[in-house]
């Protein structure tokens, strides 16, 4: 995807690589396909409510499909080029089925929620995050602090439940 694109030439392009036609992607979303045209030829935006909608069936991101934004890959930072830890967000995003749940967390609130007697995070047994239970987040603080960026876990189990976990630079 170009970054120059427009928001309907992207939308266009996402469609045709999930080999869907603009009827089948209407049907879908519960819109005409003549919404989907005026989307495509940029007359129209799709409407705020179905971002997340497009997102899902493109299998990518809001951002992808507003800004050209691919998620962040997996570096590990140059230490002299490091931000400090207390200037990185952990993400947690757990979908399971048509419960979304994205936690933004700074990482010095995760790093003194670390060294508190609490644990950072508790969850009932039926709880959508069980999967986190199982999660080892001193080692994820310690990635980070090693300046590992981007995606540190990705999770799906047999329910369907699909967990992911993230550390970015914050924005300046």
């Amino acid at each position: 995807m170009n970054i120059n694109e427009s928001i309907g030439q992207r939308i266009a392009q996402l469609r045709k690589e999930k080999g869907l036609t603009q009827s089948e992607l209407a049907e879908k979303l519960g819109v005409s396909p003549q919404a989907v045209s005026k989307w495509e030829n940029d007359l129209a935006y799709p409407d705020i409510t179905l971002l997340a909608d497009l997102a899902a069936i493109f299998d990518c991101t809001v951002d992808q499909i507003l800004t050209a934004q691919k998620p962040m890959e997996t570096i590990v930072v140059p230490k002299d080029q490091r931000k400090k830890l207390e200037d990185l967000i952990f993400k947690i995003r757990v979908l399971d089925g048509s419960t979304k749940v994205n936690v933004n967390l700074p990482m010095a609130l995760l790093t003194v929620m670390k060294n508190s007697d609490n644990k950072v995070f508790e969850f009932s047994d039926d709880s959508s995050m069980k999967q986190l239970q199982n999660i080892d987040f001193d080692k994820l603080i310690a990635l980070a602090e090693q300046g590992v960026l981007g995606k540190l876990v990705e999770i799906e189990d047999e329910d369907g439940t699909h967990v992911e976990i993230f550390v970015e630079e914050g924005r300046s």
